[in-house]
């Protein structure tokens, strides 16, 4: 079994497209942070309703530092991250079955349930690896030009303030929390992979998926409220929990309980699917 992870490791980043996702990150990340140093500090402060803190109290310390402009990030930035996610999950298999080398393969020792297992296991992982990619870079960015501090949380009823070690345990779970949320995509991505033999369908039928799913997660339309529960859209966002204070561990827990079961069910729905389909080519 090592093997074969092995093996679809070795395949999978001597893909070209496998760096599309990085080099995106590593691109457009620096591109978000000088562009804050520079002249986006005034905005990001009203955007955080720092304007009302201001207006009551006296502000002192590095408010505006790594932790804040992460969090900024995150909100911005998570909305593409599923495409970066479908460009290499929904490879994995779609790649090979299109190339003509996916029934070689099979006609090798290793059994259909091994050779998915391991597809799987290299889709988690580059999600995985992709996520922290964009947590070190975020941190090391953040630091390099604002500096740790104190993170201010702020809504309409109270707000509250996280020592720098606090905000960056915070950080990190968000970043988990969002990992866990992308591995769904990742799955999903998966799923679509099997079902067809291009690269392009599981990267259209995935976005297609997770654009209106969100749609109607997040639609204030009381016709879609029977269906959210329904939708794993709904239960993503689970890593901006990260940021409540007291952390809402009961919501965190459930959400992320669902959030699993969606990622086994299209897991499990996709090994089903390529264990009873013919492969021709």
């Amino acid at each position: 079994m090592l093997r074969l992870v092995r093996l679809e490791w070795i395949k999978t980043f001597h893909k070209w497209r496998t760096y599309i996702g990085f080099a995106a990150i590593g691109f457009f990340l620096p591109l978000f942070f000088i562009a804050v140093k520079l002249g986006g500090e005034t905005e990001a402060v009203k955007f955080h309703q720092f304007s009302i803190l201001k207006e009551h109290f006296i502000i002192m310390g590095n408010l505006f530092n790594a932790f804040l402009v992460t969090r900024m990030l995150m909100m911005t930035f998570f909305v593409h991250i599923p495409f970066l996610i479908a460009l290499m999950a929904g490879d994995v298999v779609a790649s090979e079955a299109t190339a003509g080398t996916l029934r070689m393969i099979l006609t090798r020792p290793p059994s259909r349930l091994q050779l998915i297992l391991a597809k799987i296991v290299i889709s988690l992982l580059y999600t995985f690896i992709l996520i922290m990619f964009m947590a070190t870079l975020s941190f090391s960015l953040g630091y390099l030009l604002f500096g740790f501090g104190e993170l201010v949380l702020v809504n309409s009823n109270q707000f509250a303030v996280l020592t720098a070690t606090e905000s960056f345990w915070r950080c990190l779970l968000a970043y988990a929390l969002a990992f866990l949320a992308m591995s769904v995509v990742a799955a999903l991505a998966f799923l679509f992979s099997v079902l067809v033999e291009n690269a392009i369908g599981p990267i259209v039928g995935t976005m297609t998926v997770v654009i209106i799913s969100l749609i109607i997660s997040e639609a204030p339309i009381s016709l879609f409220k029977a269906i959210r529960p329904y939708l794993f859209t709904t239960y993503a966002s689970v890593w901006m929990k990260a940021f409540s204070e007291p952390l809402p561990w009961q919501t965190i827990l459930i959400s992320s309980g669902y959030l699993i079961l969606f990622m086994l069910f299209f897991f499990g729905v996709a090994y089903v699917i390529f264990q009873r389909k013919d492969i021709l080519c």
